[in-house]
This record gives C-alpha cells, sequence and structure tokens, in this order.
C-alpha cells in the first residue's frame, strides 16, 4: 500500500468510479521493444497515476531499476529466451543475479525472476529442455546469495499450454507437454513460486467472433454459461480460463499453487481482420477489469484467492512485429497521455528519452500465441487449439 496518496490526490476515476486508495494487486507490464519511449524517470508518476503497485519487465534494465528504486513498487524482472542455454551453468546464473538482481536490493524491490517466457509453446522446441535447468541453476544462485528468501523463480506460460479448458472444470495440460510441466510445477511448489500464465480473451473472440460473445469476453452484463462439471456461473471468459488453469493444476497433484495472471490486456487497434481490436474495447476490457479487481473477489472456483493480474501494457510499443495489435496494446501514448479514455490523468512527456537496449536478439515480450477453436469443437467458448502461430523468431 506504499504511496497510496498518489492515486487519491490524483483522483482516479474508471467510468464513473472512484478508486481512493491504491488496488491492492495490480500489475502492469512494463515492455520497451520501440524507440520512442520516455524515460524510466517519467514513467514512475505513470505507474503510480494507474494505482499500480507491481511492475513486470522482460529484461532487468538498469534504468528502470535504478529509476524506481525506493518506490515501493515490486518488481518481476525477466531472463529472455535468448539466455535460457547460458542460464543452465551456474556460474553464468550466478553472475547474471549478482549483476542484476542482488544490485539493485534492497533499494528496488525485486520479487521475482521470470525466466524465459511461453518458452513450452515457443516455436524453438530446442529451448525447452533449457527451462528447468536455468530455473534451478538462478534459483541456486539466490541461494547461494541469501536472497531465496525474498526472490522467486518462476516462468510465464500461454494457455496454449492447456488441451482442454472448456468447461473450465475440465482444465487440462496438453498431453505432450506433461513431461515438462510435471518438473516445473515440483520445482515451484518446492520453492513456494506462483505459477504465471498469459491470458487473452481477446485472441478467442478474434478467432471466432460469431460464437463467443462480445460482452462475455468484456466483463459487460451477461447470461454467461454455467460449468456442467460444478454447477458454477461464469460471466467472462478471463476467469473461466484462470479455472481452467486451476483445475490442470489440480489434475496432477498441485492444487494449492498459486497462480499469476502474469498478461492480460486489449488493444485499442489492429488490422482489419483483427476483429474487435477498438479502443471502445479496450476502454471495457481493462476499465472492467480493473474494477473487478479492486473489488478483491476471486474467480467462481477460488473465490477466497487472490486476483494476481498484470495487465499488458505500459505503452503502445512501435518496433514490435507482427499484426497491427502487437503494437497497439498500450494504456499510454508513447508521450505520456492516455491511449483511450479510461479515466486517469496522463502526464505529458517528450519522447524520444529513451531508446530500446538495442540487444540484436528480439525480445518475446508481448502476447505472442494466437489462439483458435479446433475445427472439431462443439464449443466455440474457450477451446484451444495446441497449434499456435509466433510472430517472433530467435
Amino acid at each position: 500500500m506504499a504511496d497510496s496518496h498518489f492515486s487519491v490526490n490524483l483522483g482516479l476515476f474508471f467510468t464513473g468510479f472512484l478508486f481512493p486508495v491504491l488496488v491492492s494487486s495490480v500489475g502492469i507490464n512494463y515492455g520497451q521493444i520501440a524507440n520512442n519511449l520516455p524515460s524510466p524517470e517519467h514513467v514512475v508518476p505513470l505507474v503510480k497515476a494507474i494505482g499500480a503497485n507491481r511492475v513486470k519487465l522482460y529484461d532487468a534494465d538498469p534504468k528502470v531499476l535504478k529509476a524506481f528504486a525506493n518506490t515501493g513498487v515490486e518488481f518481476i524482472v525477466g531472463l529472455g529466451n535468448e539466455y535460457l542455454s547460458k542460464m543452465t551453468d551456474p556460474a553464468n546464473a550466478q553472475a547474471w543475479v549478482k549483476s542484476n538482481v542482488q544490485a539493485y536490493l534492497p533499494a528496488t524491490k525485486i520479487t521475482s525472476i521470470a525466466v524465459g517466457n511461453e518458452v513450452l509453446t515457443f516455436n524453438d522446441t530446442s529451448l525447452s529442455g533449457c527451462l528447468l535447468p536455468a530455473m534451478q541453476s538462478v534459483h541456486t544462485a539466490l541461494v547461494n546469495l541469501k536472497l531465496d528468501s525474498q526472490v522467486t523463480v518462476t516462468t510465464a506460460h500461454s494457455v496454449a499450454i492447456l488441451q482442454s479448458s472448456y468447461p473450465p472444470s475440465t482444465g487440462a495440460f496438453r498431453q505432450d507437454l506433461k513431461g515438462c510441466i510435471s518438473p516445473i510445477l515440483d520445482f515451484l511448489s518446492k520453492t513456494c513460486s506462483p505459477f504465471l500464465i498469459n491470458a487473452y480473451p481477446f485472441f478467442a473472440y478474434k478467432a471466432d467472433p460469431k460464437q463467443v460473445s462480445l460482452d462475455f469476453v468484456l466483463f459487460q452484463p451477461n447470461a454467461g454459461i454455467v460449468d456442467p462439471g460444478n454447477n458454477l456461473h461464469y460471466d467472462n471468459m478471463l476467469f473461466a480460463q484462470i479455472d481452467a488453469v486451476y483445475a490442470a493444476l489440480a489434475s496432477l497433484g498441485y492444487k494449492k499453487l498459486p497462480v499469476q495472471i502474469s498478461e492480460t490486456g486489449w488493444p485499442s487497434k489492429g488490422d482489419e481482420n483483427e476483429v474487435g481490436a477498438s479502443p471502445e474495447n479496450a476502454k471495457k476490457y481493462n476499465g472492467n477489469l480493473l474494477k473487478l479487481i479492486n473489488q478483491k473477489k476471486g474467480t467462481p472456483a477460488r473465490p477466497n484467492s487472490d486476483l494476481n493480474i498484470f495487465v499488458f501494457a505500459m505503452f503502445n510499443e512501435n518496433m514490435k512485429p507482427g499484426p497491427t495489435s502487437e503494437r497497439n496494446y498500450g494504456l499510454f501514448k508513447p508521450d505520456g497521455t492516455p491511449a483511450y479514455g479510461l479515466g486517469f490523468s496522463g502526464i505529458a512527456v517528450s519522447s524520444g528519452n529513451s531508446t530500446s537496449s538495442g540487444s540484436s536478439s528480439p525480445k518475446t515480450d508481448g502476447p505472442s500465441i494466437y489462439l483458435s477453436p479446433p475445427a472439431n469443437s462443439s464449443s466455440g467458448y474457450l477451446a484451444i487449439s495446441s497449434s499456435t502461430v509466433s510472430f517472433r523468431s530467435h
């Protein structure tokens, strides 16, 4: 609850509702695949303006970590997919943790390291075998440096790791991935680390707008669906997806593993074939999501579990590959003004103060997996195909 007065002074309004205190579990993804973003110092007040107290990075950008020192904002730092093979070597992992995590503690509150992003469904299958050894090496480094009690090690997955997700009670992991997933779940359980999932109802709607109700994906009033397996009622797709993940975890014996939604969001602009990508729908999705989080309600299957959600993303990122939507997930434009009216004040800043890190290896820091219902699916609501398309290459 640090710096909650900042939110009060801004008087944040989300579609007519006043949120006078800092929302307890709102996180924001801060990607930087752009050449026109404001400096990290200018980003600090923007993060406060949206009531976020947690930030997820896709790297360990020293400028960002220094700018947020002594702000009370918690950080998940990222270790890109391109580093996975190197991190299987404990010496490399220890050197990385020393320079990218230990060096900024305790002034900057780094609480977790996300090793890789959507590795198990990435189009380079050779990375899958490196994932757990890299996570183990990073954790060992934290133990050696006596940081393991304050910094966890995890990895973010796409919902494409699920074989079935509708109805939510039948949630199950893909059979071909269970050999990779089970040891990772065992590691997370033993190290008290969260399970991260990237979930985008937008993709399901885009894939089948005739079958998927727009109100259902945008948290708008609708009749909803009833899960015949447990009689639970769902009025939005995100909660159904989250509960499908809980069901999949429970089926493998990990019922108590905490789940965090490491990415979710809605684009304000898209190509002609990207049905639903608009400022109006982005406003409804993110505005209603923030209201839900503020109500501190859990999902139908886990009503007492915290909603730990990281919205994607802080800024529109002009250098991201793929369809137009990829460059238009931001709550803010690069000049610090809101991308659409969610009710919070933008803080105009001159852009161009900061450039992307210039790494020759592309970062996988956005929604890269495009989901569509299987052809034989009896219900187009939440089914997810195991064949996915990625717009990123390494």
